[in-house]
């Protein structure tokens, strides 16, 4: 296990708290952090938390992951349902990489139920809101691709 995962998040993360808490609940960005930098600690690895609303640097932060051989938490949010950049990345992967998601797309809009980035990923979480991250950072302990 590398001494790192990046935990990335895409657009309107940085919003949650005070986006739809009724959906995605009142934990804010920072919330997040804190709790996957705090759990990471207890598993023994560094948890770098990251959020962008620019496609081209989720896409250029899953290349440095590629090419540190740095495992991944993969928020991709409205990303998941449409970009080919963001799979083409995440295809290229040397680590694990989990996607996941606070909500549950398959019992949200239709346009939600597809995933482009479910198939390159090593395995996806959704539905459990921030637990979400922690079941994700506790299944990086035992894998190895």
């Amino acid at each position: 296990m590398s001494e790192t995962v990046l935990v990335l998040n895409g657009p309107n993360l940085g919003r949650l708290g005070s986006r739809e808490p009724e959906k995605y609940g009142s934990a804010t960005l920072a919330d997040v952090a804190a709790e996957c930098e705090k759990l990471g600690a207890e598993l023994g690895f560094r948890v770098e938390v990251r959020q962008t609303d620019d496609e081209a640097e989720l896409v250029r932060w899953l290349h440095e992951a590629a090419d540190g051989r740095i495992p991944v938490v993969l928020n991709p949010a409205a990303f998941t349902h449409y970009s080919y950049s963001l799979r083409d990345a995440i295809a290229q992967r040397t680590a694990p990489l989990i996607e996941i998601h606070l909500t549950n797309p398959a019992t949200r809009e239709e346009f939600r139920h597809t995933s482009v980035v479910a198939g390159v990923a090593t395995g996806t979480i959704a539905g459990f809101g921030l637990d979400s991250y922690r079941l994700a950072l506790r299944a990086l302990v035992n894998l190895d691709s």
